[in-house]
């Protein structure tokens, strides 16, 4: 992308969309995905803005969150670390935790604060963190940029390079936002989606997608029942 001024969640809004069908192509994408290493227990990064205007969807995602590991089996594993930013330069990484009630209360305990978005520092985190030991998917739930566009598609596409796919959602209908938020996940051979804040079941849907993926990998993905799971199996079969 050649787009390099910050794209800002009250920019140019596009006429809305079917939210319903986009949740749908999203979860038949993830579907197609043949996860490496499936035996494995898998982790899923759990990336998120909490950076004020974010704070109702946040609330949201923490009553949420937990209908992730619904998704899996009860003989695998998921491990989930949480990582955000917020305020004046704050991104934090939690534990990776098996138990969703840990991750539950962590996030329970964080508010959301004013600042500009660090989704760089969450891609070079995946990273590193994918160094050390495989990441099965990393999700990002966010609403906005206000970083160098073009910077960020090159950590994208180190993570596609590196077999890590971003599962990126988007809140909102900035068209400057999705157009970026679609070419990390492009890059990175993973899937985009656009959730309705004031639809929580869009949003349960697509995580539990997601958490079916990185636990047990196309297989396990199948077996799940929701529209929004038979829809993120598609994007990627595009690429």
């Amino acid at each position: 992308m050649s787009e390099k001024n910050p794209a800002r969640r009250a920019d140019a809004v596009t006429p809305k969309t079917n939210v319903r069908d986009e949740v749908s192509a999203f979860v038949q994408k993830v579907g197609l995905m043949a996860r490496p290493n499936a035996a494995e227990d898998g982790r899923l990064l759990f990336g998120m803005d909490a950076t004020m205007s974010r704070q109702p969807t946040w609330d949201m995602a923490v009553s949420l969150q937990a209908g992730m590991f619904e998704a899996i089996p009860k003989d695998a594993h998921l491990q989930v670390q949480l990582i955000y930013f917020r305020g004046l330069g704050e991104c934090r990484a939690s534990k990776w935790v098996l138990d969703a009630n840990a991750l539950a209360r962590l996030m329970s305990t964080i508010s959301c604060q004013g600042g500009n978005t660090q989704i760089g520092r969450v891609f070079s985190h995946a990273r590193d963190e994918h160094k050390r030991r495989r990441i099965s998917a990393v999700v990002y739930v966010g609403d906005a940029i206000e970083e160098n566009v073009d910077a960020l598609c090159a950590k994208a596409g180190e993570l596609g390079v590196m077999g890590l796919p971003l599962f990126v959602f988007q809140e909102g209908h900035d068209s400057r936002v999705e157009a970026a938020f679609r070419e990390f996940a492009r890059l990175s051979k993973g899937a985009y989606a656009r959730f309705d804040s004031s639809a929580p079941q869009q949003l349960a849907d697509l995580l539990k997608a997601v958490a079916a993926y990185a636990s047990g990998g196309r297989a396990q993905l199948k077996l799940q029942s929701s529209g929004a799971a038979r829809a993120l199996l598609s994007q990627i079969e595009k690429q």
